[in-house]
């Protein structure tokens, strides 16, 4: 019988298949599909402090192996994600859950973080430094390693939760950034956010996101997520959370040889609802096949 629990910033997983936040809302809708409860967690809805409606439409792009977003953080904020979604969530998942923030200045990562300190239910706070910092110019926080460790130190001032940096891979030298978190304080990093892409119809001649340009998922950028996990892997001493075009049981257990102590799956659930599940019924298998007993003991095994 293959052991397929993990450990992550203390967390015991059944397994480590993670929804990835913005790809699976707050498990609702997911949970009258199936129990999401054989999850080893979920990543929910990325939260700001202010409701946000988000991009203008269209938002969606299609490629090839892949697909183009720039839905804009759309979410109900803060103050109703603590009072009515956290709640309501107890309902359908038991499991602690992982909270995704987003923000606009450091103050708003802090302020977020702090409020969600007080839900018992979350296990993880995973902090997206993708978003833009509207004090710093508009530039990406997660593209300079000084803003990057800003944003850590801040927000563990504030939490007792383990936290885990959301990395982007839209930069020159990722190791550098997970090394200023690591020694801002991070908990963990979570790895990678979507690359930047963009189409352009060819009927219209312009491009097809209102926004232009948005961020590449799927399949094909497996490899790039591979790669980087790799790299950061052998850089910093704290667990990886692996992502990227993750879309079957073979795939975590490549991630996890990569570094990754567990591994969130984004796009793969808007193409299959039933992709997570798919993925943790197949794990078992797929582990047989490699000669897998225990699948913590293949974290960083391609090193």
């Amino acid at each position: 019988m293959v052991n397929t629990k993990v450990e992550l910033c203390g967390l015991t997983l059944d397994n480590p298949v993670i929804p990835a936040s913005g790809c699976f809302g707050y498990g609702k809708e997911f949970s009258e599909l199936y129990d999401i409860n054989i999850l080893g967690s979920f990543s929910f809805k990325g939260t700001t402090k202010d409701p946000r409606f988000g991009n203008p439409t269209p938002r969606i792009a299609e490629c090839t192996a892949g697909m183009i977003n720039s839905v804009g953080l759309q979410n109900p904020g803060i103050e109703e994600v603590v009072t009515n979604i956290l709640p309501a969530m107890k309902e359908y998942y038991t499991k602690p859950v992982i909270a995704n923030v987003g923000g606009f200045s450091v103050e708003e990562y802090a302020y977020c973080c702090e409020r969600l300190n007080e839900c018992d239910q979350v296990g993880i706070i995973e902090v997206n430094i993708s978003c833009p910092n509207v004090h710093g110019g508009g530039i990406s926080f997660g593209t300079s390693p000084a803003e990057a460790a800003k944003v850590t130190a801040a927000v563990k001032k504030v939490t007792s939760k383990p936290v885990v940096i959301k990395l982007t891979p839209n930069v020159t030298d990722i190791v550098s950034i997970a090394k200023a978190c690591e020694e801002a304080g991070a908990d963990g990093i979570s790895m990678i956010n979507t690359l930047l892409g963009m189409r352009i119809n060819l009927k219209t001649k312009k491009p097809i996101i209102a926004n232009k340009m948005g961020g590449f998922s799927g399949d094909a950028i497996f490899p790039v997520a591979v790669r980087m996990v790799y790299q950061v892997y052998e850089a910093v001493n704290i667990p990886i959370i692996g992502m990227g075009g993750v879309s079957s049981a073979e795939d975590v257990i490549e991630m996890m040889l990569a570094g990754a102590s567990a591994v969130q799956v984004g796009a793969a659930n808007l193409i299959n609802p039933y992709a997570a599940k798919e993925i943790i019924e197949q794990l078992p298998t797929a582990m047989e096949k490699y000669k897998i007993n225990n699948l913590k003991d293949i974290i960083g095994g391609a090193h």
